[in-house]
């Protein structure tokens, strides 16, 4: 007999829980490159980020100290922590290799790029950032995105009428 292999996405890793995707920075910002990083946190912020309890809208990156610093991002407290709990909005130390450090953030600076997280995940039980490279879009630069998206969905729904 033989057995049926069945296809996998290239994304689809069993051994990955997403658990929030910054829309907003895929809208404002066109991404040049990302990158995993794991992330510095204490006991009550991982049970909270497990609940899905973070919000990285508003977040970004900072290079400080030769370091790698997540800012701005909202972890809300964990109930049962009590007295334990953590602090909210607090800088969390985002952990790279030196020569990734190197590579990838200080071409943001040099080029006056934004570094922004994309999506918080879980992998192998681990919390993980994907951070991007990117790049502010103008306001005739959404437009336009916005409009390509329009012509794209309106020529597949008139192939699947047409089919």
């Amino acid at each position: 007999m033989a057995k049926s292999k069945s296809k996998k996405k290239s994304n689809d890793d069993p051994n990955e829980k997403f658990v929030t995707r910054n829309r907003k920075a895929r809208h404002n910002y066109e991404i040049l490159d990302d990158l995993e990083c794991g992330i510095a946190l204490v006991g009550s912020e991982v049970k909270s980020i497990r609940d899905g309890k973070i919000s990285i809208d508003e977040a970004y990156a900072r290079l400080d100290g030769g370091e790698l610093w997540l800012v701005d991002a909202t972890v809300n407290e964990y109930p049962q922590a009590n007295v334990m709990n953590h602090e909210i909005q607090r800088r969390r130390k985002l952990l790279l290799k030196k020569k990734e450090l190197r590579d990838f953030a200080e071409s943001a600076k040099q080029d006056g790029l934004t570094l922004v997280p994309l999506d918080v995940y879980f992998k192998r039980g681990l919390v993980k950032v994907r951070i991007g490279l990117c790049r502010g879009r103008k306001l005739h630069d959404k437009r336009e995105k916005l409009k390509e998206q329009a012509d794209r969905r309106e020529m597949r729904q008139a192939m699947l009428k047409r089919v």
